[in-house]
């Protein structure tokens, strides 16, 4: 026993510093720490139960438990279903109490402020159930099962939930699930104590009377007007003066709830309540019912009146209604018409000009096939060059266009910057310019003052001694004299492999020589009719794999000139080693042309 006392004063030391934090941080450990506190005392005497219950109001735990019900769920660890439990927590040591230090203060004070942050997580509950989260809707009644357990312990509250503006909200709820927890809470409340009732002032339970007649009139669903009819009741036997009140404010709320609630399911409790409803009502009822239902006949008399005044109107109106009708839907009509017409006309102007492209396209190719047909064969590929560059050429000239178009685009607000940095530099410019002309105006221009031979000689002395006491820590003599001889090695090394890289560097040189002499050779070299044996001697390699090459590479050619015209139509570009390879006796992959044909 002593063990488990010093654990539970432990765990109130703990909980008492957690909540002098009033921290978001510190709200899961003060739930789990005040759970098992609870849980521990349950089991035990009921006496040291309430001592406990009156420790943690003494020591603020159940003051940051109600604070704690304000708590944003986003932040706090276990959301929306973790402060549901601190709501259960709070009204189970809130019942139960005992006496406490300072009851005044507990009773009209802590105890409004708990109910009120209650109400104030009720009424953020409901918004999340109006929003169609199910699983709100069983922690919004978990809430209002605690709110009446408080309320059954203390009656005086029930003036605080009902002037209270977060109530008032809940009250106005048209979500039916909703209504019938509220309906519940009442008809428990007054069922477990009935006294509650009489103790209530005249205010408070007109104002509970209003909410159910409301809520029994405005809704369909039988749990509501069930828990209705069994309040309005309850309210009847414990009050006398309530049917009084009902008989002032709401006439023929008999007939009302027959006509509603008749066969829903609760049938003995409505004919009760209608009994008592309607065997109270005076003599001069039947006189005011008599003259009400006159009033209802000459109602209806206005009204028919009222109707035929109205019908004659519209029917006067018709023929003029008919037209205007007619004269839109010709309107109407006519615009559609013309939207066709229209549209039918484009597509038409569309389809002449694919005509006209398509027999230009074809114009074109049949004046290419007459010019290759008419060209002698040696001009066949200089016709297919400058056709081929013109193309690159236009291809060129529309992407360079496009790419321009766009970069002036991305730069359009640069450009518009730089232009208001510029005038924003010239006006600041100008306004310098204006003020040192001012300034030069009001106090000319005086040379600064030359230094004497004994200002200099102080100045180098003074030079002198800052060195010798503040020596240069970067480098030292020995890092001064390292450096000194790893570049003496570097320069020993270069001079070593100077030789070989300038070696290799004429190497070089005399490759490219050699390579841009051959490229000349070959862009000089004659056509193959004006050919001789003489001038064929720059173009021989002693190499025979290049000669193998060059030999392949010249059948190639003469093959692929000896094929039809026809069979070279495939492409306006087409180049011989594009031809099918079934066209040629020898296989190859590149073509070596030496010299233009």
């Amino acid at each position: 026993m002593g063990s488990s006392g010093e654990e539970e004063e432990d765990i109130i030391s703990v909980l008492k510093t957690l909540s002098a934090e009033k921290s978001e941080h510190s709200f899961k450990h003060v739930l789990s720490k005040t759970k098992e506190l609870l849980s521990r005392k349950s089991v035990g005497d009921l006496r040291d139960l309430e001592r406990c219950k009156q420790d943690l109001y003494q020591h603020g735990v159940l003051a940051y438990c109600s604070a704690a019900l304000r708590f944003n769920p986003v932040k706090t660890e276990g959301s929306y279903a973790s402060i549901t439990q601190m709501v259960d927590v709070i009204s189970t040591c809130c019942v139960g109490i005992g006496s406490v230090r300072n009851r005044e203060v507990f009773l009209h004070q802590f105890l409004p402020s708990v109910t009120e942050n209650l109400l104030f997580f009720a009424h953020r509950l409901m918004n999340r159930v109006e929003k169609g989260q199910t699983e709100m809707f069983r922690l919004f009644r978990k809430v209002f099962d605690s709110l009446s357990w408080i309320l059954r312990a203390y009656t005086h509250l029930i003036s605080c939930v009902l002037k209270s503006k977060h109530y008032e909200s809940v009250q106005m709820s048209e979500d039916d699930e909703v209504s019938a927890v509220v309906l519940m809470m009442w008809y428990n409340l007054f069922r477990v104590n009935s006294e509650i009732i009489s103790e209530m002032g005249r205010k408070a339970l007109g104002s509970v009377v209003d909410d159910v007649v409301y809520k029994s009139s405005n809704s369909t669903n039988p749990v509501i007007g069930s828990s209705a009819t069994k309040i309005l009741l309850l309210i009847i036997d414990q009050h006398s003066q309530s049917l009084q009140i009902l008989h002032k404010h709401y006439k023929g709320l008999g007939d009302l709830l027959r006509k509603d609630w008749q066969g829903k399911g609760f049938d003995a409790v409505l004919e009760q309540l209608i009994n008592h409803l309607q065997s109270e009502v005076p003599e001069r009822s039947i006189k005011v019912q008599r003259s009400s239902e006159e009033k209802i006949r000459a109602a209806c008399v206005i009204q028919a009146a009222w109707r035929a005044h109205q019908t004659r109107n519209r029917m006067r109106k018709l023929p003029k209604a008919v037209s205007a009708l007619q004269r839109s839907f010709r309107e109407r009509r006519r615009r559609q018409q013309e939207e066709t017409d229209k549209r039918r006309a484009e597509e038409e102007l569309r389809h002449q000009v694919l005509l006209r492209r398509q027999r230009a396209t074809r114009q074109f190719r049949q004046r290419q096939l007459h010019l290759m047909e008419i060209l002698p064969a040696d001009q066949v590929a200089r016709y297919l060059g400058e056709l081929e560059n013109r193309a690159a050429l236009l291809i060129q000239r529309v992407w360079r266009g496009h790419r321009e178009r766009q970069c002036f685009q991305k730069t359009k607000y640069q450009l518009r910057q730089h232009k208001a940095a510029v005038t924003l530099q010239r006006a600041i410019l100008r306004f310098l310019k204006r003020r040192r002309s001012q300034r030069m105006i009001l106090s000319p221009w005086k040379g600064p003052k030359g230094l004497t031979d004994n200002r200099r000689a102080e100045l180098r002395r003074q030079i002198e001694e800052h060195i010798s006491l503040h020596s240069s820590s970067v480098v030292s003599v020995e890092g001064n004299q390292e450096l000194h001889e790893k570049a003496q090695s570097m320069l020993q090394q270069h001079l070593m492999t100077r030789a070989h890289d300038r070696a290799q560097e004429q190497h070089r040189q005399a490759l490219l020589a050699q390579i841009n002499t051959d490229i000349e050779l070959l862009l000089n070299a004659p056509s193959l009719i004006d050919a001789v044996e003489d001038k064929s001697s720059p173009f021989l390699s002693r190499s025979a794999a290049v000669a193998m090459r060059a030999r392949q590479s010249h059948n190639v050619m003469l093959q692929s000139m000896r094929l039809p015209w026809w069979r070279k139509l495939g492409d306006e570009f087409s180049d011989p080693e594009t031809l099918p390879r079934e066209d040629l006796d020898t296989e190859f992959d590149s073509l070596y042309l030496g010299g233009n044909l």
